[in-house]
């Protein structure tokens, strides 16, 4: 069976979930009315990570809608991206680097997604003609780089990515091409089953660019055999295998499970790349978001249990006004510094705020007259920008 095969047989309703896990007859009504909301996508693989008899496995927290997305606290859109939408499919919120948004499907449609407003949803955010995209990315010679997004981008047919990464590669000023997948964690017989996509990739690399696929394993079990395997394959390839994970309630939100993802990246050879802070979107804040303070002592107590490789990840926000790394936390004040930032002149800026009590984004800890920033605010001189 080919992999667009296997596709056609995910779990999509509620109905068919309920032969594979107890669901509440009371709940499934409410559950009915998320899925219609924000469709339900998992493939059977991922399915079958599920420890059936655990009601909150992290696993079936991460793929299966509950109750709490009933919840429309939060934003669809919370770090600003259709503020940052230049042509049809692409942002362009950073100096040097363009994010296109190739589709709104993936293999599992995740529980906490941040673009929960267009996965599996009609929209009209995502590229319609690619030959606007890299027209827009000639025309700027600051972009070193294009992130692949979606969705997930490796859900499209092998030709079809093969055919925009030979677009890409003949941009003269573009160094490397990101695509941001989690098939690896959810779906890897995307990988295993097609060696083609692989060659792909190869072949991109022979034209003198790089291709970095930036993961997303949130949790140790999700790194099993054939995940394994499916890394194995791209290292080998010559492909650079990154991974961005989520801080996420009631699934990775301890130090020994985070330690645990971690290592066993480093392990099988995946650099540990940005963890993130939840996003405060609707339907997603209340059940997967923790606290500022509660994530940055998590996120230490994991370090100190790490060697120098496995603790090289990021704390971070991505935040309407810039990629916000989460410092340090001192007496009553919580530390930040912009990693990346909309406006060139906040680069490097390190900044301060009060910490208050269930404090969940950075939003939450405005100070009244205190400027944005807050009270202490600190900038590195000022360099010229990159292009």
């Amino acid at each position: 069976m080919s992999w667009q095969e296997e596709l056609k047989r995910n779990i999509t309703t509620v109905e068919e979930l309920s032969r594979y896990l107890d669901i509440d007859p009371d709940e499934r009504r409410c559950l009915e009315e998320v899925v219609a909301r924000h469709p339900m996508n998992i493939t059977r693989y991922y399915l079958s990570l599920v420890e059936k008899d655990d009601p909150d496995d992290p696993i079936r927290r991460m793929a299966v809608p509950s109750l709490d997305e009933m919840d429309l606290d939060g934003s669809y859109d919370t770090s600003g991206e259709l503020d940052n939408v230049k042509v049809s499919g692409l942002q362009h919120k950073y100096l040097q680097t363009a994010l296109v948004l190739a589709t709104n499907r993936c293999p599992v449609y995740c529980r906490f997604c941040f673009r929960k407003r267009l996965v599996g949803l009609p929209t009209k955010e995502v590229a319609r003609r690619f030959r606007d995209v890299v027209d827009y990315v000639k025309a700027h010679g600051e972009i070193t780089n294009v992130l692949i997004s979606g969705g997930d981008p490796l859900i499209l047919p092998t030709g079809l990515l093969e055919g925009f990464l030979k677009e890409l590669s003949a941009v003269k000023h573009l160094q490397y091409v990101r695509i941001g997948t989690r098939v690896l964690a959810t779906f890897p017989q995307r990988i295993l089953d097609d060696p083609f996509l692989v060659e792909v990739f190869e072949e991109f690399s022979h034209r003198g660019k790089m291709v970095y696929l930036v993961t997303h394993f949130n949790h140790p079990r999700e790194l099993t055999r054939e995940a394994r395997e499916a890394v194995s394959r791209l290292l080998k390839s010559g492909v650079v295998v990154h991974n961005q994970a989520v801080l996420l309630k009631g699934v990775n939100d301890n130090s020994e499970t985070l330690s645990s993802l971690m290592q066993g990246l480093v392990g099988v050879g995946v650099v540990p790349y940005y963890l993130f802070q939840c996003r405060p979107v609707k339907r997603v804040k209340r059940r997967f978001q923790v606290t500022l303070e509660e994530g940055y002592w998590i996120v230490e107590e994991a370090k100190r249990r790490l060697d120098g490789l496995a603790k090289r990840f990021r704390y971070v926000m991505s935040h309407r006004t810039g990629k916000v790394e989460i410092v340090g936390i001192h007496g009553n004040r919580i530390y930040f510094k912009y990693h990346q930032a909309v406006d060139p002149y906040d680069m490097g800026l390190f900044f301060s705020r009060r910490l208050r009590a269930g404090a969940r984004w950075l939003d939450d800890l405005d100070e009244a007259g205190r400027g944005k920033l807050g009270l202490d605010a600190f900038r590195a001189p000022s360099i010229p920008c990159a292009g």
